[in-house]
Order: C-alpha cells, then sequence, then structure tokens
C-alpha cells in the first residue's frame, strides 16, 4: 500500500495557505482601520504569522509533491516509511509551536524565521531526512538523471545550509558587526528563496514533461542550462538586495546580471513547451495546463519589475515601499502558487482520473484568481510610488497625510485580497475533494 504522506504534507499545505490569506487580508483590514484587533492581535503580531505561513504553503507543498511524484507517479518505494512519517510529524508540531511563538511573543527571530531560532533545529531535522528518503531511492532507481531530479536534490541540501546560515547571528562573531551581519541575513533569506525556487521550478519542468509525456524537456541542454544559471543564481543573486549597504560594487552588478536571466529562460522554456502541446494532452490535464500558462504571465510582469528596481538608482527609491511588497506579492502568489496549484491538479487526477476539475466554477475561480491578483499588484505599485514620491520628491505635508492619500489604494487591495481569496478557495475545492477522499480509512 502506498504511503498517505505526500498527501498529508499537499493537506497540510492547503491549510497553510489560506491561514496565510486570512492573516494577509486581516492585517491589510488594519492599514484602513488602525485600531480593529489592535489589542488583541496587532499588524506585528499579523505580519508574521502570514509571512510563515505563506512561506510554509510553498515549501510544504513543494515536498509534499516531490513525495508524490517519487512514490505515486514513478512508482519508487520511500527508502523509509518511517522516516517520511517522522517528517511530517516533525513539521506538523513545528509548525504549531510556531504558531505559539508567535501568539506569546516569543520573536526575538529575524525576518523569515521571526520564531524562536530553537525551532530551527527540528526543522533541519525535517530537511535531512527528506534528503535521506530523496537521495536513496534516487541512488537505487535512476543513472542519468533528468534535470528536476537535480533541482531536487540541489534544493534539499542548499535548503540545509541556508537554513543554518539564516541564523549565524545568533554568534557575536556576526551580531557584533553590523555590516557583516546584515550582508549575511539578506544573503541567507535570498539564498533561502532560491532553495525553494529551485525544488519549484524543478517542479514546473516536471509537470511540462509528464503533460506532454515527452521527458525531452528535461534532458535537452537548455533545461540544464536553465539549472546552472539558477544554482549560480542562488548562490550569489541575493546581492541586489543588499544595495543599500556599502558592499563592492562588482557584486551589484554581478548579482543584477545574474538574479535576471533566470526567470527568462523559465518563460522560455514555458513558452516552447506551450506551442508544442497537443489538443489530447492540454484536454488530459486541463487545469494544470492552464495554470502553467498562468505562471508564464506572472513571470512577464515580475521581469519588468524586478529589472527595474534592481538598478540601484531606482532600488534607491522604491526600497522599503510597496512596490518591494508587489514584487514579492507578484512571485510567491503569481508565479509559485500558480505552479503549485497546477501540481495540485495534476495530482488530484492521477488519484481520480474520474474527477471534473474544469468545471465551470472551477475556470471561473481560475479567471477570477489572475485578474484579482492583477488589480492587487497595481495597487501595491501606485501605493509605493506615490510614499516614494513623497519620501524623495514632493517632501511636502506630513506622514500622516500621505498615508492619507494612499487609503483608495489600501481599499483597493484589501478588496482584492478577499477576491484573491475566494478565488483559490473555489479553485481548491475539486483538488481537497479528491485529496480527502484519499485519505479515508
Amino acid at each position: 500500500m502506498k504511503s498517505k504522506v505526500p498527501i498529508y504534507f499537499l493537506l497540510f499545505a492547503l491549510t497553510a495557505l489560506f491561514l496565510g490569506m486570512f492573516f494577509g487580508v486581516t492585517a491589510s483590514f488594519q492599514y484602513l482601520l488602525s485600531e480593529f484587533l489592535k489589542d488583541q492581535i496587532p499588524f506585528s503580531k499579523l505580519r508574521p504569522f502570514h509571512v510563515t505561513s505563506v512561506i510554509s504553503w510553498i515549501i510544504l507543498c513543494a515536498t509534499g509533491s516531490i513525495y508524490f511524484f517519487l512514490t505515486y507517479t514513478e512508482k519508487f518505494k520511500l527508502f523509509s516509511p518511517l522516516l517520511a512519517k517522522l517528517h511530517f510529524t516533525l513539521f506538523l508540531l513545528t509548525g504549531a509551536a510556531i504558531y505559539f511563538s508567535f501568539l506569546f511573543d516569543y520573536t526575538e527571530g529575524r525576518e523569515y524565521f521571526a520564531f524562536t531560532p530553537v525551532l530551527i533545529v527540528p526543522i533541519l531535522v525535517g530537511w535531512l531526512l527528506f534528503g535521506v528518503n530523496y537521495f536513496k531511492i534516487l541512488y537505487k532507481n535512476i543513472k542519468n538523471w533528468p534535470v528536476y531530479y537535480w533541482m531536487w536534490g540541489t534544493g534539499i541540501v542548499f535548503m540545509c545550509y541556508h537554513l543554518m546560515e539564516a541564523h549565524f547571528w545568533i554568534f557575536d562573531f556576526f551580531r557584533l558587526n553590523f555590516i557583516k551581519d546584515f550582508t549575511v541575513q539578506w544573503k541567507s533569506t535570498g539564498s533561502f528563496t532560491g532553495s525553494w525556487n529551485m525544488l519549484v521550478y524543478g517542479i514546473s519542468i516536471y509537470l511540462m514533461s509528464k503533460i506532454k509525456k515527452n521527458s525531452e524537456v528535461a534532458t535537452n541542454k537548455t533545461a540544464f542550462f536553465f539549472y546552472f544559471l539558477g544554482l549560480i543564481n542562488l548562490m550569489f543573486g541575493w546581492a541586489h538586495h543588499t544595495y543599500l549597504l556599502p558592499t563592492q560594487p562588482w557584486i551589484r552588478f554581478v548579482a543584477y546580471a545574474i538574479s535576471m536571466t533566470e526567470w527568462i529562460v523559465l518563460a522560455s522554456i514555458i513558452y516552447n513547451w506551450k506551442r508544442s502541446v497537443l489538443r489530447i494532452e492540454k484536454e488530459n490535464h486541463p487545469m494544470a495546463y492552464r495554470f502553467l500558462l498562468s505562471t508564464d504571465l506572472w513571470i512577464f510582469l515580475n521581469i519588468i519589475l524586478a529589472l527595474l528596481f534592481s538598478i540601484p538608482a531606482i532600488n534607491f527609491f522604491t526600497h522599503g515601499t510597496h512596490i518591494t511588497v508587489a514584487h514579492s506579492m507578484g512571485t510567491t502568489i503569481g508565479i509559485n502558487t500558480t505552479i503549485l496549484f497546477s501540481a495540485l491538479f495534476f495530482i488530484a487526477h492521477q488519484l481520480n482520473p474520474k474527477l471534473k476539475t474544469d468545471r465551470k466554477w472551477v475556470k471561473r475561480g481560475f479567471f477570477s484568481f489572475n485578474i484579482s491578483l492583477l488589480f492587487f499588484w497595481i495597487s501595491l505599485l501606485i501605493a509605493g510610488g506615490k510614499r516614494s514620491y513623497w519620501m524623495y520628491v514632493s517632501k511636502e505635508g506630513l506622514f500622516s497625510e500621505m498615508q492619507d492619500s494612499l487609503i483608495p489604494y489600501y481599499i483597493s487591495f484589501f478588496i482584492f485580497g478577499i477576491a484573491i481569496f475566494i478565488s483559490l478557495v473555489i479553485v481548491a475545492f475539486p483538488i481537497f475533494k479528491a485529496f480527502l477522499q484519499k485519505i479515508k480509512p
């Protein structure tokens, strides 16, 4: 009997997604009514709840998808089902502990890891268990790895290192030197993002090869060029986040050049794959196909934005404004989430080939999601632009007056945030149904 651990991971991931969106919508409402739940759960508490939940969605869904593809689609036996169960249990209990850490103000961590630092230990153990299972499975069964196996393996290894690196600030050698401390902090968080991108982008290439039923998309030279480019990006692309620190100029220029090329290659791969997919293949996986096409759109939009604010002169004006938030939302929702929903629909179809995933209301949810996300994204860009103009150009009026002028845009991204939430609930319904049917005793 096949392990149900992959399905548990995916259900856990969807739960994290909707909790993260709930926290995000509540936090955005506090922009409009600053006194809303201020005494019970202020914005300073809501933000780590939101950020951690959304990151957990990406990582848990990527992990569950990889487990599923290896055991259900490729039909490999887990090296150790016990280690996989322990991996899930550790992540589940640690997730609950992180929420308690936030709730009771044990938030002495940094950035994406605001929780009490001791909780990184079980997370690292979970990744090590995942790595043991992953490499033992492939070592026994695969000789010439397609690119997605390399990407997943690289993501797992670098995830372990950068989770540790993100906590180097604990040591006085780093913490007592401001420049060193901030450089390592931004490097680790940037490379942490690159590590999960390895997992997620590997999933996108896996899906393209399976939907088309042709492994060439995962074995050709372009795919491996993309892998090595992504690897370089993971190791060096973080540096454009440190423009405000007195680092060497060449580091910034190299990082800028590298970070701009990765998405372009991925967009090229998806575009060429889209042109070659046959009609029957689209019909077999309609929603998985649509979400991959949606990914292509959001890659294009975010390339434009990233190209602009990675230029040092522009970065100076955009840093710390809602333009940065628009970029992070555009990538985590527009790129990572669309790839992962493509994977979820593919998996739901694998579990139940008769499941109708392309009903009219699911399609409407999909289109509503993309339209809402577009207006949400534009609202953040305008709000960020107006704030930057006040800070660096006009410098007129009080800060409170500038904030009041942004209220229409706060209303806008609050409304469209709710629309994204509702749209994804609609889209996720058949997926939940397929998963719950699978885990029934």
